[in-house]
């Protein structure tokens, strides 16, 4: 089940490389996906009842979810067949955990298994570290620790998993924009010099989202003259690594894994 970016092609690529035969089911533009897929089936979050249907003829017996699902898709529908508002009913409320255990039931009755996307990651979940030519000063590691915890305590509560500070101050809080677009808010308030830092919830579920960072948020970082991007070390996956030091150190940002 594949939303939009490059994350989906790279999952395919090592389902295939596993044993796995692979229908993709395109929800948003996912680039490569026709190299590794049997089959790429176009898809709208708001015609499930078709997206089942296809499941059942495929005999599909585990979906992997990989890529960017943007939750405006779903508070924004119009027209959605009769699936999509069972669902939406029976969950009661778009919070994460709901619509897990909302596609989880629905895929169970099916015989269908949700997959841990960490299995189809390879080695691109963050290890602790410095990656950048410039590491954090003293000062900058301070925020980088509160930084955290903000952080945490805002994914805790299903809020989002990005803050954006500077000496001290919160500038954004991640919520339904998504990571870039809080940096570009946070950055914007916060002025040059703002450490921005993304962290995950403790009991984060796998199976329905990996958080990222990449090129995109690097290079947002970067227009807004940021000075660090910190990210938690091994619950992060860093997307096209190699590029987005490359966009941390033409900027002069410590990039590091905390």
């Amino acid at each position: 089940m594949c939303g939009a970016g490059t994350l989906p092609a790279r999952m395919a690529a090592e389902a295939r490389r596993q044993g796995w035969r692979v229908v993709a089911f395109a929800f948003a533009d996912a680039p490569g996906l026709g190299a590794f897929a049997e089959r790429v089936i176009p898809s709208r979050v708001t015609e499930l009842g078709a997206v089942l249907q296809a499941l059942h003829e495929q005999d599909v017996g585990a979906v992997l979810l990989g890529g960017k699902f943007w939750a405006r898709d779903v508070l924004g529908a119009r027209g959605a067949d009769a699936t999509f508002a069972g669902m939406a009913e029976r969950a009661g409320g778009l919070t994460d955990v709901r619509i897990l255990d909302v596609i989880v039931q629905t895929l169970a009755a099916l015989g269908i298994t949700l997959l841990d996307q960490r299995e189809f990651l390879g080695d691109g979940l963050a290890a602790a570290g410095c990656w950048s030519t410039r590491a954090p000063t003293e000062e900058e590691r301070r925020d980088v620790e509160r930084g955290l915890r903000l952080a945490r305590q805002a994914a805790e509560a299903r809020i989002g998993q990005t803050v954006v500070l500077r000496q001290g101050a919160v500038t954004a809080v991640e919520a339904l924009e998504g990571t870039t677009e809080a940096i570009r808010r946070g950055t914007a308030l916060a002025g040059p010099g703002a450490v921005i830092v993304k962290a995950v919830a403790s009991d984060h579920d796998y199976r329905f989202d990996t958080p990222v960072v990449g090129v995109e948020s690097l290079a947002a970082a970067a227009a807004g003259r940021a000075s660090v991007v910190a990210i938690e070390a091994g619950r992060v996956l860093v997307v096209d690594r190699e590029a987005s030091v490359r966009h941390a150190d033409a900027a002069g940002i410590a990039f590091v894994g905390v």
